[in-house]
């Protein structure tokens, strides 16, 4: 696979994340815990879609909830963009 998207709607407690192909499929849709083994889980997770692949990480928020995923992405050399939750609704 050449590349793979994954998009997080970033909570508090929860994140929710869908990963998509690059025709548009889904891949994965899940929901998880804002910790580290969940969190850990979920990168392994989507790094295996990946095959070696290129993984794009898209997060709706840059700081206080998704502090712990931003961390856990920089430390595995993920490529991560900020998408505004505005841009998204238009």
């Amino acid at each position: 696979m050449s590349r793979i998207w994954a998009g997080a709607d970033c909570g508090k407690t929860h994140h929710h994340t869908l990963v998509l192909d690059a025709d548009g499929s889904t891949l994965l849709s899940r929901r998880v815990a804002n910790d580290e083994p969940e969190l850990l889980k979920l990168i392994g997770d989507v790094l295996d879609l990946a095959d070696g692949g290129r993984t794009t990480w898209a997060l709706d928020m840059t700081g206080g909830e998704p502090g712990l995923l931003i961390a856990l992405l920089v430390n595995h050399g993920q490529e991560l963009v900020y998408i505004p939750g505005i841009a998204v609704n238009r």
